[in-house]
């Protein structure tokens, strides 16, 4: 059995022709980690000893070990440290990050991610693109399986129930219609609260800590006149870009293309995926 921890970074909110506000996101990401179940021990508490070494000040609930997954470490707050911090914080956080990458690779975690580069001051189909992103990664995560002859699931962090119901009637519209798809899925998304899920707070880290500002240095620098495209963030590409590549889940399809991993649709540039890793 594997398990599919899926988490977003920025909104679905359009943004003006010329965005200087930093209320204004430019990009939108669904991204999520594979994991074995053999591995979800080892991954968590090793998770859970990170979080005390890097992060000791945060108000955990007792001394004790598995009360360590309560309080979170926002991949937010960690981008925001390592752009506004000072020395210290930046090595702390450069520290957490490789680690974190470490952690992911010693437990064999594969990576997919849908990134949204919103056009200027155009409109948005927020809920037909949310949508169609889990479908694209259910896709991606069903090949998975069938590849590894396993089964799975996948748990998303929880939003607002109508937006969950939307999300879920989606796949299940897919997966019990005439001509059934994800047949190695066992069931439709389930929707948890991050507290206790390290594989959450993991997909959260990755999101926020690292999709969203390489994303948004990469493709919107030039274009977006707030802190969501500063140069400060091109330290995280060069030195994670070629890691975030390597934990990526890809495969070719019938036709020779390249399917899953981390894919980008640009509607500022049209610029490839690669450059996420470049």
């Amino acid at each position: 059995m594997k398990i599919f921890y899926l988490d977003e970074a920025g909104d679905l909110q359009a943004i003006s022709a010329v965005p200087t506000s930093n209320t204004e996101q430019p990009v939108f990401i669904l991204a999520g980690i594979f994991v074995d179940q053999a591995r979800l021990d080892s991954l968590t508490q090793d998770f859970l000893t990170m979080k005390q070494r890097f992060f000791p000040g945060l108000p955990y609930r007792s001394a004790l070990h598995l009360d360590a997954i309560l309080p979170e470490v926002k991949g937010s707050e960690v981008r925001r440290n390592f752009l506004r911090g000072n020395r210290n914080q930046r090595r702390q956080i450069l520290g957490f990050l490789d680690h974190l990458l470490d952690l992911l690779q010693n437990n064999n975690v594969s990576l997919v991610a849908r990134i949204w580069i919103k056009g200027l001051g155009r409109t948005l189909r927020s809920t037909a693109l949310y949508t169609a992103s889990v479908q694209r990664l259910y896709e991606v995560y069903d090949h998975h399986l069938t590849t590894t002859q396993d089964y799975g699931l996948c748990l998303l962090d929880s939003r607002t129930k109508g937006l969950n119901v939307r999300v879920a009637h989606s796949i299940f519209t897919q997966k019990f219609k005439a001509a059934p798809r994800y047949p190695r899925i066992v069931e439709l998304p389930g929707f948890v609260h991050s507290d206790n899920h390290a594989g959450i707070q993991i997909a959260d880290l990755l999101c926020s800590a690292l999709l969203a500002p390489i994303a948004g240095y990469t493709y919107c620098a030039g274009h977006v006149m707030n802190i969501h495209a500063d140069p400060g963030y091109a330290p995280l590409k060069q030195r994670y870009g070629p890691r975030l590549k390597l934990l990526q889940y890809r495969y070719p399809d019938a036709g020779g293309r390249w399917r899953g991993g981390i894919t980008v649709s640009d509607a500022i540039g049209a610029r490839s995926s690669a450059l996420m890793f470049r």
